[in-house]
């Protein structure tokens, strides 16, 4: 088990936003990996993290388990399962600065572009393609298995069509569940799903609950728009932090 303080000082905040992601706050868990990221190598803070949100995805399922669109998890569970496989060979390949780079570049493009839709104007609502689908869901699936950020192409196939609410939470909690469920054998092909790593997950399994319940009854009662403004700009500061420190090995 881990016992630095320094990797709980970034492990708390990261779990809390899982927990709020997985309660409702869709999209602000992409930030959880990164943050860990800059205290241990970003694979095992993958391996870590896994765990924690297969735990979350019980409650979360439970809750959203009547509001979810059948459509988009047949379209978009097929092209994951062969985002996560690719995702797999590269974790396996690269070294740790490269996925540091990776994890970074994730981190900083999803937090631009959620500004920048921000302050754009409202588009039609429309169905994007089967072959949409696929593509999205693949990538969904890589990022996802490089860093638990498969929410950025998740989102780029979805939130166009506008769904409601509590579906489109509940979608997004069903796809992720079974993405965590596929990566679980990849992980363990990579060997970073140990005891050290899963008594880590362990003791972070109390928070992982509590603030998953949390998210729940707060995205039922304030509205989350200041809450993604400063994940946005926080995921933001963190991507180039992991940027410059890969960068800075690499060279």
């Amino acid at each position: 088990m881990i016992l630095d303080p320094w990797f709980y000082f970034a492990a708390i905040p990261a779990v809390t936003l899982l927990g709020l992601a997985k309660g409702g706050f869709a999209g602000i868990g992409t930030l959880a990996t990164p943050i860990v990221a800059l205290v241990i190598p970003p694979v095992q803070a993958a391996s870590i993290v896994l765990p924690i949100l297969i735990v979350q995805d019980i409650y979360s399922i439970y809750v959203y388990r009547r509001h979810w669109d059948a459509f988009n998890l047949k379209v978009l569970a097929p092209g994951a399962v062969i985002g996560v496989l690719a995702g797999y060979l590269l974790a396996s390949r690269l070294p740790e600065a490269a996925v540091g780079l990776a994890v970074g570049g994730i981190s900083l493009v999803f937090g631009l572009r959620q500004l920048w839709l921000r302050s754009s104007s409202n588009t039609p609502t429309r169905r994007p393609s089967r072959a949409a689908g696929w593509f999205w869901g693949a990538l969904s699936g890589f990022t996802s298995m490089i860093s638990h950020a498969g929410s950025p192409p998740y989102q780029i196939y979805v939130m166009p069509q506008r769904l409601e609410a509590r579906v489109f939470v509940g979608t997004s909690v069903l796809f992720f569940a079974f993405v965590n469920w596929v990566k679980v054998i990849p992980y363990l092909a990579l060997g970073q799903i140990t005891r050290a790593n899963l008594a880590t997950s362990l003791v972070l399994f109390p928070l992982a609950i509590a603030t998953t319940w949390l998210g729940v009854v707060l995205v039922r009662r304030f509205s989350s728009e200041r809450f993604y403004l400063f994940s946005y700009w926080l995921m933001i500061m963190v991507g180039l932090k992991l940027i410059i420190d890969a960068a800075r090995a690499m060279s």
